[in-house]
Parts: structure tokens; C-alpha cells; sequence
């Protein structure tokens, strides 16, 4: 066993190395993501190590960029690009929901588009406007994409090996403000499938499902209610699309209540889709309504006022009161 401590940045540079350590079709293309190594260095050293032709900074052209991994990935390549920040995704998004979502169905499974887009994404950094936005359930929605977000070290180690791996477009979320919280990371040892949750606490009273930047709020709401006698369980999704379904259902059916937190706007959010689906799916087993938190239906405001609008601790327990009050 190969145990490392490492933060979530470091996991993705080091996985990120090995991909293209093992597989000469891989390729990493993006804005500054040779020379400077990334905004957030997550790229740092790999364009020194494996040469500009692996590495490839980039024209400030997101479609591009996009455009380019497709047709990359029709000739073999297995691509890996970074959109800067979350905000510059969407000059993207046409090549994203009409080239890369739909060329397989289109081909009748005959083509496949092995792309992982990098999106690093969500607030807590106090950067300015369109650098921190959260714009996962717009790509959740698209079918022909998967889209997933690590929350910890060792997911973002084995989650970004598994998404440069897979044969299908991904859309990989890095919860930019937790870059630097560091966890133990064997190398060795591949945790589980890509796309299913993981159980990060065990509880009886409660079950609260997160992903990427919440898992950590929620598991610190998790703590502080167990102050308070009250046993919470906690979710990490891990994946957006698909969802894994199974997973909350035998959890909430275990608890009898759910709370979704997510950073992204509550309205139309992921939490919708999982509260619609566990409703059906469990309806006799709630003790309460499932409740939602989330950012508010605003744009995202000026840093100054971004940790009002971030769910915390407060909020997160306030939800859990009001389910346990039903």
C-alpha cells in the first residue's frame, strides 16, 4: 500500500502525470496550462516533463479549445481540457451540449468522444465576476455527458484516472476553494466505481447528500448536531449524471429524512431532481418533506457579500431542525 498525504490539488497534478505517464494518446490543452501551470497549478510541471506537444497552452478560446479536443478525440486522442474558470465555460457550451453530448448517439455508437473537460468551479475564493459560478446542472441536464465533482484528495487521485479512462465526454468539476485541503491518498488501491456514492458518515436521524465543496460543510453540520444528540448521516454523491439513486434511497429509507446542500441556486438545482426521484422512489418511508440548500436564485455576488450567499454550517443545521421538527 502506497499512502500519501496530499491536497486536492496536488492529487489531480499527480493523476493527471500518470495519465500521461501511461497512455501517449493523452493529451492536456488549455489556457495556461504549460508554461504557468494553471491559475490554480495543477498543471505545474507537466508541459516541462512531457513537452509542449502534450501539453498544450492555448489560444483565450473556449470553443475552440472544445472544438479541437473533438476532433482530437475522433482521431484517437484522449484529451483533457481546462476551462480556466466556471464562468468562461459557456462560449464553450455550444461545442459541450451539441457536438460532444450528441456525436455518439449520431453515430449510432460507432464514435466515441473520450474528453474530460476541467471545470474548476463554485466560490469561497473572493474572486471577481464570472469566477465563481456553479453551473453543473446545466451540463447534468444534457444527456450524452456525465458530470462529476471530487470532494477530497483520494476522489480526485482515482476519479480523474477513471475520467480519462472512460470512453465518454466528461464534465469534471474541481471545487476550486478546497484545492488545498489535503487527505490521505493511496495509490495503490482504486476506491470504487466512478459514478457511485459513498457513505463519508454514518448516521440514524437524518441522511444529508453533498457534493464537491459541501461534503466538508455538511460533514461539520453532522458534528455539531451529534452535540446535540441528533445522528446524521452523510452522502457524498461524488456524481451528478448519472445519479446514484440506489444509494440515497437505501439511506433515506434508513433515516427517514433527506436534506440535499449544494452551492449551486436551489431553484431548478440538483437537489430538485433528487428530491422528485427520492419522493417517488421512497415516499412511505419520509418522515418529512425532503428540504433543499442552496446559493439563491441571484447572480453571484460581489466577493464582499459571497459568504451570505454560500450555504454554511447555519444554514445547513437550520434545515436539519426544520426536518426533524416534522
Amino acid at each position: 500500500m502506497a499512502v500519501e498525504k496530499m491536497s486536492i490539488a496536488k492529487a489531480l497534478n499527480e493523476s493527471l502525470r500518470l495519465a500521461l505517464d501511461t497512455d501517449p494518446k493523452v493529451l492536456i490543452m488549455g489556457e495556461d496550462v504549460g508554461k504557468l501551470g494553471g491559475v490554480f497549478r495543477i498543471t505545474d510541471g507537466l508541459q516541462k516533463d512531457f513537452g509542449e506537444d502534450r501539453v498544450i497552452d492555448t489560444p483565450l478560446a473556449e470553443s475552440g479549445i472544445v472544438g479541437t479536443a473533438i476532433g482530437l478525440a475522433l482521431r484517437g486522442y484522449r484529451p483533457v481540457v481546462e476551462i480556466q474558470f466556471d464562468g468562461f465555460v459557456f462560449p464553450a457550451y455550444d461545442q459541450i451540449v451539441t457536438q460532444l453530448a450528441k456525436m455518439h448517439a449520431r453515430a449510432l455508437g460507432k464514435i466515441k468522444l473520450p474528453v474530460v473537460v476541467r471545470i474548476p468551479y463554485g466560490g469561497g475564493i473572493g474572486a471577481v465576476e464570472h469566477h465563481s459560478e456553479s453551473p453543473e446542472a446545466l451540463f447534468a441536464h444534457v444527456a450524452g455527458l456525465k458530470v462529476v465533482s471530487p470532494s477530497n484528495a483520494s476522489d480526485a487521485y482515482w476519479m480523474m484516472q477513471q475520467a480519462v479512462q472512460s470512453d465518454d465526454p466528461i464534465i469534471f468539476f474541481e471545487p476550486k476553494r478546497r484545492y488545498w485541503d489535503k487527505g490521505e491518498v493511496d495509490t495503490e488501491s482504486i476506491p470504487g466505481p466512478l459514478h457511485k456514492a459513498v457513505t463519508v458518515r454514518e448516521g440514524s436521524d437524518l441522511t444529508l447528500v453533498a457534493y464537491g465543496p459541501m461534503v466538508k460543510v455538511c460533514l461539520e453540520a453532522a458534528a455539531a448536531a451529534q452535540e446535540e444528540g441528533k445522528s446524521v448521516e452523510v452522502l457524498d454523491l461524488r456524481s451528478m449524471s448519472p445519479i446514484d439513486f440506489d444509494a440515497i434511497q437505501r439511506s433515506v429509507e434508513k433515516t427517514g429524512r433527506l436534506v440535499v446542500v449544494h452551492e449551486a441556486p436551489v431553484f431548478y438545482g440538483s437537489g430538485a431532481e433528487i428530491a422528485a426521484r427520492i419522493t417517488e422512489r421512497s415516499f412511505y418511508h419520509l418522515e418529512a418533506p425532503v428540504l433543499r440548500v442552496g446559493g439563491y436564485h441571484v447572480p453571484y455576488p460581489p466577493a464582499r457579500l459571497e459568504d451570505e450567499y454560500l450555504p454554511g454550517l447555519d444554514r445547513v443545521l437550520d434545515a436539519v431542525d426544520r426536518s426533524l421538527a416534522y
